[in-house]
């Protein structure tokens, strides 16, 4: 049987590579510039952080998870107010203790091994957890398309809209791409998608190329370090430090989530080998290693999963060569320039596949692990855990909140130990006392 894919491991030739590693930093690129413009730091550390967080999973994880890391949107809001209250160099003292929290959780791991982990997260839950990681994120997709009703209710009209026509155009090419072309050109549809998507857009005038006019070809950015204060002044630091280490578990959970969705993608057990305890150790590092560079926290990303789920390269060599990318984009001012012109209806024509694709793992995962919804139990917990993800559900306790994607797994996880039946705390009580009479007999 001919082999249709591009495993970890292999290296392509450079011309093939450099294009599949520029998909991979076009898919991470506006996510992960848009954090730092949101809350205030600057964009080009932020993409020199995303390469080099990348650069240190891979050899964390031992080259083993092709995942790209970019700037993490969970700790928007505790960023923006770290800032504002205590400063800038403070709230990155707040980032490096959420990249404390990961490794330790990864040593913790380490300790116990992940058989735990493996009972709480039973296929109808993972299955579950990762449609939501897709459709959560459908209706970003759809606004940046262009395709949501307006703030009165009204629907916006085909022919009035040249931004609707620019995303339907480059979903079209992309999934066209994808679906009939042979060879390398089928294995970047991503690409090839943004590339007609932004030729159209320069047709019809939506894009204003006077930034990259303005821009210097090469600039050094404006790294800032929060060492000073950690070692001059730590109680300065420590409210931020509080205020943002906790984000770091909720953000665990869209962690685990992703890895799980690479693995099946890719068809490895990453929570096995090289182990959950190194990625979370890889994100941990990458994120502490970022603040000391001025850039925010980072995180697994979703948009690069769905690139390889699209074209089917695994290739570490590929995201690896999108993290060089990006460090060099971080000193070269003109080209980071051009890429933030492209506009919204361009990519989120693309995401509406991307975000889409990673639905559908989670659907396969259900299908190919044979879970029965004749049982009320499993058609009880993935109903809850759809609801509330893809609604958007939020509670807190105190300071300490749970929205979305990790509020549905943490609730997914307790209603999949509670309930009766395969997966539950009887069966894991059960099991115990098997292994324990099988240790007496031995």
């Amino acid at each position: 049987m001919e082999k249709n894919y591009v495993d970890v491991q292999e290296r392509l030739p450079l011309l093939k590579s450099i294009p599949l590693s520029v998909q991979h930093l076009f898919a991470m690129f506006g996510a992960t510039v848009l954090v730092p413009m949101l809350t205030g730091l600057d964009p080009a550390i932020a993409l020199f952080t995303s390469g080099i967080g990348t650069l240190i999973f891979i050899l964390v994880t031992k080259a083993q998870i092709p995942a790209y890391l970019g700037s993490s949107f969970a700790f928007i809001a505790s960023i923006m107010y770290a800032v504002k209250t205590w400063g800038y160099e403070a709230a990155l003292a707040g980032a490096f203790a959420a990249g404390l929290v990961y490794i330790l959780v990864s040593l913790v791991i380490m300790w116990l091994g992940t058989g735990w982990i493996e009972r709480l997260l039973s296929p109808v839950v993972v299955g579950s957890v990762i449609i939501v990681i897709g459709l959560g994120l459908a209706e970003t997709a759809l606004d940046m398309a262009g395709l949501l009703p307006g703030e009165g209710g009204e629907i916006i009209n085909i022919f009035s809209s040249p931004e609707v026509w620019v995303s339907l155009f480059t979903l079209a090419v992309a999934i066209v791409v994808s679906i009939f072309f042979k060879g390398f050109l089928g294995v970047i549809p991503v690409l090839i998608g943004i590339v007609a998507g932004y030729v159209l857009s320069l047709a019809l005038n939506l894009i204003d190329l006077t930034p990259v006019q303005e821009a210097s070809w090469f600039a050094l950015p404006n790294f800032t370090s929060p060492l000073g204060l950690l070692l001059n002044n730590p109680k300065a630091a420590l409210p931020a430090m509080v205020l943002m280490a906790p984000v770091a578990i909720v953000t665990l959970a869209e962690h685990i989530g992703d890895i799980l969705v690479l693995s099946n993608v890719v068809g490895r057990p990453y929570i096995k080998e090289p182990g959950l305890h190194r990625s979370i150790l890889g994100d941990g590092i990458a994120t502490a290693v970022a603040s000391f560079f001025g850039g925010p926290p980072n995180t697994t990303y979703g948009e690069n999963v769905g690139v390889l789920a699209i074209t089917r390269v695994y290739s570490v060599w590929i995201t690896g060569g999108a993290a060089v990318l990006a460090i060099m984009l971080g000193f070269v001012q003109k080209v980071g320039a051009l890429i933030q012109t492209i506009p919204a209806p361009v990519m989120g024509g693309i995401s509406i596949l991307l975000f889409g694709i990673i639905a559908s793992s989670g659907l396969r995962m259900l299908v190919q692990s044979g879970i029965d919804y004749s049982q009320k139990r499993n058609l009880v917990i993935s109903s809850v855990i759809l609801v509330l993800g893809i609604g958007g559900g939020a509670i807190s306790i105190g300071s300490f909140a749970l929205h979305g994607m990790p509020l549905a797994t943490v609730i997914g996880v307790l209603l999949n130990l509670i309930l009766p039946g395969e997966g539950g705390l009887a069966e894991i009580a059960a099991d115990g006392d098997q292994s324990g009479e099988e240790e007496e007999r031995g």
